[in-house]
């Protein structure tokens, strides 16, 4: 008797809800660590009596903070059991918050504010973690719920910051963050499957393997390269568009705040750039989400001529949506690179979009005073039309 062939088997699409929203709702809290200080930083100068210059760095040590953490620290997930390592950092944050809101001088608060974005990038832990545990056929679609929770919390944390401060002043801004991280932690614990650690790797040639990951994934280095160029266009536009509220049509800070809530619009796009990478949409999406971001700018950048705000809200809602849609097309495309290495790569990828970041928001102030708001438009749409003119010269992998 002849053998009947096997039916092939499905590939799983079976994925634990519970954890994905608690690891969407994890990652925005967390991460909104990260911007609380931005619209705070007249108050505290003024009740730490800090200078203006020294003000200003109140926020550049939280990212710089941030940057470190990406590398030395996010990374371990790779090396050590993984829900230990979130949950330790994420009491380490819970010690960083605190020292913030009872520090009584500048000098501990800098340092609180450094280590406040260190312990930050326990987001960036929960992501490789939860997406890659997710089967490859619905990875993306759990990327992006998880993504959308992120950039909630970066959207939400400036507003609700402003009108916290305002009602208990900007101390009780870090101290109920140092509570939601005290009650996140034990949650994440318990919610998070146990993950075999990698082991046998000292820390610094662990530290130092990610040279090698960077140099053998092709992909990797062209996903962080497109993500740096959006990532730095998102920069451009955020830093600037506050400038061009204010100074071209007279608004308030509260109002530039409910303009700054438009770009959540972003966000709801996650879910639907999750099903496009699965899907195998990858090339065709990274060109449309470079070519809208360009676009997009490029109608704000004429908001002088026809649309007033209409135009900047226009911009603010798709170079979101670009954004977004670039960085879940890019993280499901780098999360099957090496699972062994996810942390580390992970790490890497958003490392390298950060600095992109932090290289546009470093333009603004010399493009604002030399060319004005045009400018920066024009620089917010050349950024992904080069990026753009790379992707449509690569082969289509990913």
């Amino acid at each position: 008797m002849s053998e009947i062939p096997a039916t092939p088997t499905a590939p799983s699409t079976e994925v634990d809800g519970r954890l994905v929203f608690m690891a969407a709702v994890a990652c925005g809290v967390i991460v909104a660590n990260l911007y609380y200080a931005q619209p705070l930083v007249d108050l505290i100068a003024r009740d730490l009596a800090l200078s203006p210059v020294a003000a200003s760095s109140v926020v550049s040590l939280t990212q710089i903070g941030y940057g470190v953490g990406l590398i030395l620290l996010a990374p371990l997930v790779d090396l050590v059991e993984a829900r230990r390592l979130i949950a330790i950092t994420l009491a380490a944050a819970v010690l960083t918050l605190a020292a913030a809101a009872l520090a009584p001088s500048a000098a501990l608060f800098f340092l609180a504010a450094f280590a406040i974005g260190v312990t930050s990038t326990a987001a960036q832990m929960l992501l490789p973690v939860v997406g890659g545990a997710a089967p490859a056929a619905v990875r993306g679609r759990v990327v992006g719920t998880v993504m959308s929770g992120l950039l909630f919390g970066i959207l939400l944390s400036r507003p609700v910051a402003s009108v916290l401060a305002d009602y208990a002043g900007w101390r009780a801004v870090f101290g109920l963050s140092a509570l939601l991280m005290a009650l996140l932690a034990p949650v994440v614990f318990a919610m998070l499957p146990k993950r075999s650690a990698t082991g046998g790797l000292g820390y610094g040639a662990f530290i130092a393997s990610m040279g090698t990951l960077l140099k053998r994934h092709r992909v990797l280095r062209r996903r962080a390269a497109y993500q740096a160029a959006m990532f730095a266009t998102f920069s451009l536009f955020w830093t600037a568009v506050p400038m061009r509220l204010a100074e071209g049509y007279g608004w308030s800070h509260s109002l530039i705040g409910l303009f700054a809530l438009a770009g959540a619009a972003g966000a709801l796009v996650a879910p639907w750039a999750g099903r496009l990478a699965d899907s195998g949409r990858t090339y065709a999406g990274t060109l449309a989400a470079l070519a809208m971001s360009s676009a997009s700018f490029a109608v704000a950048g004429f908001d002088g001529w026809f649309g007033g705000v209409a135009a900047l809200l226009f911009g603010a809602v798709v170079v979101d949506m670009g954004v977004q849609i670039n960085m879940i097309l890019g993280q499901r495309a780098i999360y099957g690179l090496d699972e062994a290495a996810r942390g580390r790569i992970n790490g890497l990828y958003v490392a390298i979009l950060f600095f992109g970041g932090a290289a546009g928001s470093a333009m603004v102030s010399p493009l604002m005073q030399t060319f004005g708001w045009p400018g920066v438009a024009a620089a917010g749409t050349l950024l992904p039309l080069v990026a753009l003119a790379f992707a449509a010269g690569d082969d289509g992998r990913d």
